[in-house]
């Protein structure tokens, strides 16, 4: 996510402060980037979306995890958010580097009055109803200290949700520069801005699926450890219009082909995923799985001692 980028950008007092934030929390593990990143194999172009076979091609009722048990050979440990003296910024990243693959909506505004423009990706972010199409995005911070993106979401309501594909991974990430307030990120990474229907904010042109929408509301959340301060708003958005690359979408306009759209995933810290493979595994029938579950004695009441 990129709204703490954007608060330095729109709040110089704030700058320092952020800056600070940012070399504590240390989503880049390593020192030198770009030494680390010269020694790694190059980008394969030739790797292309496949679909292969479950792990357990013969999987029944009963059978469990696929991996023979291993997991079972290890213990857990409990870890509590609120633990005094364990910073909110571990729980972050715990669950940034845990609750992974995590889509990224590349999210397009515009200011009441027309004048200013902003894209920023965010990864907190996902599609939790169709009818209607409804999305959810994470700001960090609250209301009061909205920055660009939240702020011109809830001042004119709209927005444009654009998906993050391989072809502009490097372009999407830089829109989260620590650059001055008022810089265009359509300039500075030469992303291409074209026009909506319902809503005034443009889509991104290279993206293969967009969508515009609509806020339907907002919820602030207020931090446990230090009560009182916001630490972040959930926007919630009706998707109105959606827009698909005309080779992407199938006939029926109702799938779109994983091969063209290229998704990029947003793992811990720096790291991103690309999607490369698939496996398809039907949903189960009843009456075919309880063949193999009845002569297991494995269909049992819910309620059920486990």
């Amino acid at each position: 996510m990129s709204s703490d980028q954007e608060q330095r950008r729109e709040d110089p007092t704030a700058a320092d402060q952020m800056l600070d934030a940012e070399k504590h929390i240390q989503r880049n593990p390593h020192g030198d980037f770009k030494q680390v990143e010269a020694g790694r194999p190059p980008w394969q172009d030739q790797e292309k979306w496949t679909f292969t076979q479950t792990k357990n091609v013969d999987w029944k009722a009963g059978d469990g995890g696929n991996d023979g048990g291993e997991s079972l050979k290890h213990e857990h440990i409990d870890i509590n958010p609120y633990e005094d003296s364990r910073p909110a910024t571990f729980n972050y990243k715990l669950l940034i580097s845990g609750i992974v693959p995590r889509p990224i909506a590349f999210l397009s505004t515009r200011s009441k009055d027309g004048s200013s423009t902003n894209l920023a990706p965010f990864s907190y972010f996902n599609v939790c109803n169709h009818d209607p199409p409804v999305f959810t995005v994470g700001f960090s911070g609250g209301l009061d200290r909205a920055k660009d993106s939240l702020r011109n979401l809830v001042d004119t309501g709209e927005c444009v949700i654009n998906i993050i594909s391989e072809h502009y991974i490097e372009a999407a990430n830089a829109t989260s520069v620590n650059a001055p307030y008022g810089v265009s990120e359509w300039s500075l990474t030469g992303l291409h801005p074209a026009p909506c229907k319902d809503v005034k904010a443009d889509r991104v042109k290279e993206a293969i699926f967009s969508i515009e929408g609509k806020l339907m509301n907002t919820q602030e959340f207020e931090s446990r450890s230090t009560p009182g301060k916001k630490t972040g708003t959930l926007a919630v958005i009706e998707g109105v219009r959606f827009w698909v690359r005309e080779d992407a979408v199938n006939e029926d306009r109702n799938l779109i082909d994983p091969a063209i759209l290229q998704p990029v995933a947003r793992l811990g810290g720096i790291t991103y995923g690309r999607v490369l493979s698939g496996v398809e595994i039907p949903r189960p029938d009843w009456d075919d799985l309880k063949k193999d579950a009845e002569p297991s004695d494995l269909i049992k009441s819910k309620h059920a001692d486990q």
